[in-house]
Parts: C-alpha cells; sequence; structure tokens
C-alpha cells in the first residue's frame, strides 16, 4: 500500500471500504437523512453541514485566453465526515476535507490535490465574508454571500487567480434543492450559481495568460447521494447561446440508469426535469488513462428541443487523483451550440 493509500484508508474508511463510487453509496447510519423538501436558507447553506456525511463546494470555469487560446479551471473543495458529530478541535476531528485543482488546455491537462484534518484551521468554510480555503488554495468572497468571488489555486506547473461575479439569483435542483438520485430515494441537496462571468490570469508553466469566460458554481450535501448498486455518474452542465443552462446527469447502476436535469432560462428560473424527460448516451470513445472510455456524448432534452452532441476540448483530461475521474470543458453543436463541463466518475 503506498502512501496516499494508507492515508485514506486511516481518514476515509467509508471510502475505503466503499461498495460505489467514492464510498457516496454505503450505508449512512447516524448522519443526517436528506428529505423533502429542502427549506434552502442563505447564507446559512453556503458553510458546512455537520451531522451530513459529504459534501463539496465545486466551481468549473469556461475560459477565452488573450492568445485565442480556450481553457478551462476546476476548484473544488470536498468535506467528508467519518462519525456524525461536530467538527470540533485538533487532531480527533472526524471531518477530512480534500481540495483539487485543474486547469485544462487542448493539449495538456493539469490537477493538483490537497488533503487536510479539520478541526486544525487547515482548511474550512466560514462566513462573514464567506470563504472556502485548503492551504493557500482559496475561495473568498466580499460579503456571507457567493454573488462576487475570488477563486485562486496553484499545482506544481499551472496556477490561477480568478474573480467570478454575478448579479443572477441561485438556481435550486431538482424539486427547490431536493434533487433526487436514484429509483429507491437517495438525495442530496443541491443548488448551483451557473451565471458567473470571470475574469483573471492563468499561470501555465511560467507562462501568463489573461482570460475572461463563465463559471458555475455546484453546492452539494448529503449521507448517502447514491444507491448501492449505483457505480458512477456523467454529470453536463451546458451554457447555451441564448443565455440559458442547462444541469443534465444520468447516474449508472448494475440494475438500471437515472437520469435527472434541470432547464435554466435565461433570468435564472429552473425547470425541474424528471427521469424521462432526459437522454443521454455515449457517442465516441477516447483512449484514457490506459484504457478506451465514452469522451463524446449526444444529450437531448426533447420537450424543451435540446438534441446535442458534445466534444471535450482535451479527451484526456483525467484527473489521476485518490479517488480517479474525468472531469474537463466541453463544446456542443446540434440543435443549440455553446461550451461547458464534464465529469465523468467510476471509470
Amino acid at each position: 500500500m503506498n502512501a496516499k493509500a494508507a492515508l485514506l484508508a486511516l481518514l476515509l474508511p467509508a471510502a475505503a471500504s466503499a461498495q460505489s463510487y467514492a464510498g457516496l453509496g454505503a450505508e449512512a447510519d447516524g448522519f443526517a437523512p436528506v428529505t423533502a423538501p429542502a427549506e434552502l436558507e442563505f447564507p446559512r447553506d453556503h458553510q458546512a453541514h455537520e451531522g451530513f456525511r459529504i459534501e463539496w463546494w465545486y466551481l468549473t470555469a469556461i475560459l477565452d485566453g488573450k492568445d485565442g487560446e480556450d481553457y478551462g479551471i476546476q476548484w473544488t473543495l470536498f468535506r467528508q465526515a467519518t462519525d456524525p458529530g461536530p467538527e470540533g478541535e485538533g487532531f480527533g476531528s472526524p471531518v477530512i476535507w480534500m481540495g483539487h485543482a485543474a486547469l485544462t488546455t487542448e493539449d495538456d491537462h493539469y490537477y493538483a490535490e490537497r488533503f487536510a484534518r479539520g478541526g486544525i484551521g487547515q482548511a474550512g468554510v466560514k462566513a462573514g465574508p464567506f470563504e472556502a480555503w485548503i492551504d493557500d488554495w482559496a475561495m473568498k468572497g466580499v460579503d456571507d454571500g457567493i454573488g462576487d468571488l475570488r477563486v485562486s489555486a496553484a499545482g506544481e506547473t499551472f496556477a490561477y487567480d480568478l474573480r467570478a461575479a454575478t448579479p443572477m439569483p441561485l438556481v435550486p435542483q431538482g424539486e427547490a434543492g431536493f434533487s433526487v438520485k436514484s429509483e429507491t430515494g437517495q438525495a442530496s441537496y443541491y443548488y448551483s450559481q451557473p451565471f458567473y462571468e470571470v475574469d483573471g490570469t492563468l499561470d501555465i508553466e511560467g507562462r501568463e495568460v489573461a482570460v475572461t469566460g463563465t463559471a458555475w458554481l455546484d453546492r452539494e450535501w448529503s449521507s448517502q447521494p447514491l444507491a448501492g448498486d449505483q457505480e458512477g455518474w456523467e454529470w453536463f452542465s451546458l451554457v447555451l447561446g441564448d443565455g440559458g443552462r442547462v444541469m443534465a446527469f444520468r447516474l449508472r447502476g448494475s440494475e438500471s440508469t437515472y437520469y435527472s436535469g434541470t432547464w435554466i432560462a435565461p433570468d435564472g428560473t429552473p425547470t425541474p426535469l424528471a427521469p424521462d424527460q432526459v437522454r443521454i448516451e455515449p457517442i465516441g470513445e477516447a483512449e484514457v488513462d490506459g484504457r478506451m472510455m465514452p469522451v463524446e456524448w449526444r444529450v437531448e432534452i426533447p420537450e424543451f428541443g435540446l438534441a446535442v452532441d458534445t466534444e471535450p476540448l482535451n479527451a484526456r483530461s483525467w484527473m489521476g487523483t485518490a479517488f480517479p475521474y474525468w472531469e474537463g470543458p466541453i463544446r456542443f453543436q446540434g440543435s443549440h451550440e455553446g461550451r461547458g463541463y464534464l465529469e465523468m466518475t467510476g471509470w
């Protein structure tokens, strides 16, 4: 067992013995259940939720470089509780924090990973003003809200420093923030801010690039978001040419596949989509991390006239982290044209 695997076995026992992707389908006895209605409240729900087992603050950005190239970045902070009690202080804390940062170009995909123990100030989330951090990676707001953020992170050969701002309302996913993930009722609380405008700089192996673009922030928390037989998911965020947004996902299980999503109008009004309203199918493969996997997809939402084919900016956008997955910017065309992000887990 290498050092990273040993650390994970000690710090994330639920994940180490997982039935499904990263332990998200394991039983959650003692943790808070996810039940309807969601009753979202802000700024309370921008912060950590003690009692729940897993949550994340997840930002992706689609960027145009002043050099004429396309880029994508990811900034993520995960909170994992090994016991349902409060975070507490000191190294006895039951909370583990994990950070992921990535920068994607047409030719390269850079990523980095950080771990921190709860209770010692190395990582966390707070309001007054809002801040999420792990070591020197940070997502900082100017007040208790998340409408105006400064986002920064760095790996050995890349870094970024971006400002993301929007006056748009937050978007609840699912039924007013209650997002069902399986036919047996697993669910999460889930909301997004998909309307950020972004500007800032990238540093790519010492080369600085000024960028502008759009960003999408997801906030999600649960205690058992997957069913025990679900092996992973494909999640899409699509930025449409008319200013609308689409979130769509499918969760792969040994018995069935579960679909869901949200159609988001240009003014931010969400329409939840039932499983039979979303179609997601692979249409093309590439060799990634030594094996073939789907990287091109068809996404259809017939009720809204959406039928698009997606392709990655970089097919090898593989996150070789402790729990590896694919994450990168995409382009799409068909009934609509635009760009977005794709995450694929469990491969």
